[in-house]
């Protein structure tokens, strides 16, 4: 893509965005295609934000991008079909919506996945070599490709979704948490870099973990009427919190466990 088609891009994107909260922010959101994914490209876009889905799926990514960009009347919203676990697709992602947009403002972490066992002993370890790929490896790739150009933008923000049992773990659910614990540990690591880039003053760009006990969204609950989904986060909501991140300061939330359920 030439420079001119580049400041294009970005001129247009500026526009589109409109005067939300998000006004001007370009946010790249990683699992884009599944319900939480969806969720947060609609609720980004409403904010004002030019969105850039990324999935390993072009049909769901691609369905999931059109809802959103149809819902708010035409904002940008964009996807990519990028692997996640290699490591240079990954940086190539993060440089083209730079070169692109002109900025990175955001990456949402929500590849999810899960896998668990009836008690600590049937715990498969094909299950942790699958969970460690998934949760634990693409949070290292996302954060390595875009930490740079976070730190560059002045309200940087890279949200990891996590969960309650990181912090709980329970027998059969041991592959899981200690993925999830493995990501943590990673993202706080990137808020330390945050925090010592911006020296005296204080960070700029912010590295924060939102922590659920599970989510929940409408065609769960169309398939299991009766359940309750007790303390389950909706994707909706989830997608306002993600949001939120970006209306406080930078050391307010960098290195901290924002908890949308109750601690354990």
């Amino acid at each position: 893509m030439s420079d001119q088609r580049s400041e294009t891009t970005a001129q247009e994107a500026k526009t589109m965005a409109g005067n939300g909260a998000l006004s001007g922010a370009v946010i790249a959101v990683a699992g884009a295609g599944g319900p939480a994914g969806r969720a947060a490209l609609l609720k980004l876009a409403e904010a004002g934000a030019t969105v850039i889905g990324s999935d390993n799926d072009p049909e769901r990514l691609a369905e999931a991008v059109d809802a959103a960009s149809y819902a708010t009347g035409g904002a940008t919203v964009t996807g990519d079909t990028v692997d996640l676990l290699d490591l240079r697709a990954t940086h190539d992602w993060a440089t083209r919506i730079e070169k692109d947009f002109g900025r990175v403002d955001g990456l949402v972490h929500l590849v999810g996945g899960w896998r668990g066992s009836e008690t600590f002993t049937r715990t498969s370890l094909d299950d942790w070599d699958f969970l460690e790929m998934l949760l634990v490896r693409t949070v290292q790739h996302t954060s390595l490709a875009f930490h740079e150009a976070l730190q560059r933008s002045d309200r940087g923000r890279y949200v990891l979704i996590s969960a309650a049992g990181a912090s709980k773990p329970t027998a059969g659910n041991a592959a899981y948490a200690a993925a999830k614990a493995a990501a943590e540990a990673w993202t706080l690591a990137m808020a330390d870099y945050f925090r010592k880039a911006g020296g005296p003053e204080g960070p700029t760009s912010a590295a924060a973990i939102l922590v659920v006990k599970a989510l929940v969204h409408d065609a769960m609950r169309a398939e299991r009427p009766n359940a309750k989904f007790a303390g389950f986060t909706d994707v909706k909501d989830l997608a306002e919190a993600v949001t939120e991140v970006w209306k406080k300061p930078a050391a307010e939330v960098n290195g901290n466990r924002l908890w949308l359920t109750d601690k354990p």
